[in-house]
């Protein structure tokens, strides 16, 4: 029995990588008085979370969905087999809680921040870190070719590859594909991380200029995607200026106030952990049969 339990060695290992990150990169935050810190609470109560979650799954398929069955008796020659067959889909329905997930990902202050060479933007910026990753982007159309300075939030690079072994990794921004194409084939350079790109086109546009997102697109089960945004209007279908006609012209829209995971803008701040304060949150929503039932709680200030 307790083989069921054990994680495997790839789970080990992606964990022991994260556990190993996390301590070296909280490893200077030495006073008591930064454990009271909201951003402490909030990554306490994350691992919290995870470990209830975990241990309410596990319970519910090993212990209480075998008995909901109805108990047939069988002979003595299909005994061995029958108590086989039991076992393995047993596990089978474990293991469904664990696949199939999707987390969509904004792209513009959430992975990244651009400023246009040359524009008002750039001469009003601050200076960015030298230690920020960076690249620049031309992007090209009908009329003009324009260059963007594009930086990468720190930790990016960690935080994709691992969520990509957790999850289908979406990305869902408002930005035109002809800016937005490069600078996703630049954060997932093998092409192996990011499975579906949505770009302006297929977002909602608000009258009030903001754009919605359809997260149904990427994954028409809402108890299995996520959505991480820096704007809450994205997948607040229901705010502001969202009309009715607008509603009907989109019958798939939905409030996804439940599957919605704020995180803050990042402009230039070198010293930004938001990325990794979310995976463990992360870790426990690939193992609930519901993810909103845990983000649920966000309105509860937990």
């Amino acid at each position: 029995m307790l083989s069921f339990f054990s994680p495997s060695p790839a789970t080990t290992d992606s964990m022991s990588t994260l556990t190993a990150t996390l301590t070296k990169t909280t490893a200077t935050n030495t006073p008591l008085a930064s454990v009271r810190s909201p951003r402490k609470r909030k990554l306490v109560l994350s691992y919290l979370v995870h470990y209830l979650s975990l241990v309410y799954d596990l319970v519910y398929t090993f212990f209480i969905t075998p008995f909901q069955q109805p108990l047939i008796l069988p002979s003595d020659s299909q005994k061995t087999r029958t108590t086989a067959t039991t076992r393995q889909s047993t596990v089978k329905g474990a293991l469904q809680y664990y696949k199939g997930k999707t987390l969509v990902l904004d792209l513009d202050e959430t992975l990244v921040h651009s400023v246009r060479l040359g524009s008002a933007e750039e001469a009003s910026s601050c200076p960015v870190s030298p230690c920020i990753k960076r690249k620049q982007i031309e992007v090209r159309n009908d009329k003009q070719s324009l260059l963007y300075q594009v930086y990468k939030r720190p930790h990016v690079d960690f935080f994709l590859k691992t969520i990509s072994q957790w999850y289908k990794v979406v990305i869902f921004t408002a930005s035109m594909a002809e800016y937005a194409d490069p600078v996703i084939d630049w954060l997932d350079q093998d092409q192996t991380m990011v499975s579906h790109r949505y770009f302006r086109q297929s977002c909602i546009s608000r009258e009030d200029g903001n754009y919605l997102k359809n997260i149904t697109m990427a994954e028409p089960d809402l108890s299995k995607v996520c959505l991480i945004d820096n704007s809450p209007v994205a997948y607040d279908l229901f705010k502001g200026n969202t009309s009715m006609a607008m509603m009907k012209q989109n019958p798939h829209s939905l409030p996804y106030l439940d599957n919605g995971i704020p995180i803050s803008s990042w402009i230039e701040s070198p010293n930004d952990q938001c990325l990794l304060d979310l995976l463990p949150l992360l870790d426990a929503l690939r193992f609930t049969s519901d993810v909103r039932s845990i983000l649920r709680l966000q309105q509860f200030g937990l």
